[in-house]
């Protein structure tokens, strides 16, 4: 049986891709330093596996070489890193230790590891938020990097640290730079689950500014599939943009949720669209051309924006004990806004 290592595997993607792995009869080792987004409850099914297992420990600690040496899996999926914006504008330093140092480690091991297991391979999972503002068109894996924020430019540090280490040591490594993400098991620290969170607890929805910041919007099990599919066919050193060519603003996704909320349960009061203080530095459009993917391996998304909001709030609330296992100011406290 094929086996590999899902780093950051308690996480959202993470969780989701261990998943699809286990359902396409893989062994899958999830390797997670169990953080405040972290969550055991997203694997609670998967545990019954017997091809599932969980390690805990730091992608920058130095005994993932043991484990990578002791289970010699044939792909790594790096997904463990610091993903919130606001968070890296309040605190940068947990993402260069997660999202550059953490990832330099893996390169290491991974360099050394790949000599003697030359069919191993390395997906290594990044963010369109390297590219900057896109304000028109959309852009190709050649676009130059223009970060915004800590987080993106952490997630472009350690992208360009991927590509030096296939340049220069002849790893077997694919970086891939994905859209916004969205569907069950995400923490509410983002957008669409706190929107969620908010309506079912009866509270105003924040919007930043006037609610026009763009995005491009993929449901998280067509993002899984095509990790997978770069894991399976994916050419060395290439760099792969996953999107769904589907850009909504932040405004409708409040209006969208509101009505297909109404259809599945009495909404409060308090449930209204709050335009609150902007995100410093808030880039306004993210938009990628998916075309390489899809004309390389084949791939495409098959969830349409509406099909998979609908999914994924009819998760939340069937799976209303999700947000017990969180601390609550993880969820109700707005961060990003501590500049001095």
């Amino acid at each position: 049986m094929k086996k590999v290592i899902v780093t950051g595997g308690l996480g959202f993607i993470g969780s989701n891709l261990i998943e699809l792995l286990l359902e396409k009869k893989y062994k899958v080792i999830n390797i997670d330093k169990n953080t405040y987004s972290s969550n055991f409850y997203n694997v609670k099914e998967l545990k019954k596996n017997k091809n599932y297992s969980f390690i805990k420990c730091d992608i920058a600690n130095r005994k993932l070489a043991k484990i990578i040496n002791k289970h010699k899996p044939i792909g790594i999926f790096n997904l463990a890193a610091e993903t919130h914006v606001d968070r890296s504008i309040d605190g940068p330093e947990s993402f260069i230790q997660s999202n550059i140092i953490g990832v330099f480690n893996i390169l290491e091991i991974f360099r050394k590891f790949s000599v003697k297991n030359k069919k191993s391979r390395l997906i290594h999972i990044s963010t369109d938020e390297v590219y900057g503002d896109i304000l028109a068109g959309r852009t190709k894996e050649n676009y130059p990097y223009n970060p915004s924020s800590p987080y993106a430019a952490s997630k472009a540090s350690s992208d360009h640290l991927v590509s030096s280490y296939v340049r220069t040591y002849k790893i077997p490594a694919i970086v891939t730079n994905c859209s916004n993400n969205y569907g069950p098991k995400q923490h509410p620290e983002k957008l669409i689950p706190k929107l969620i969170y908010n309506i079912i607890t009866n509270k105003k929805l924040p919007i930043y500014g006037k609610g026009l910041n763009s995005r491009e919007w993929i449901y998280v099990k067509d993002h899984c599939e095509a990790l997978i599919k770069v894991f399976e066919k994916g050419k060395i050193g290439n760099f792969y943009n996953i999107g769904s060519n589907k850009n909504v603003i932040n405004l409708d996704i409040s209006k969208r949720l509101i009505k297909i909320a109404k259809s599945k349960i009495k909404l409060g009061n308090n449930v209204k669209i709050e335009f609150v203080k902007d995100r410093p530095g808030h880039d306004v459009r993210y938009a990628l051309n998916s075309s390489k993917i899809i004309k390389e391996l084949k791939w495409k998304p098959k969830t349409n924006f509406s099909s998979g909001l609908k999914q994924t709030l009819e998760w939340y609330l069937n799976n209303l004990d999700y947000f017990k296992t969180l601390n609550k100011k993880d969820i109700v406290n707005r961060v990003g806004l501590n500049i001095k």
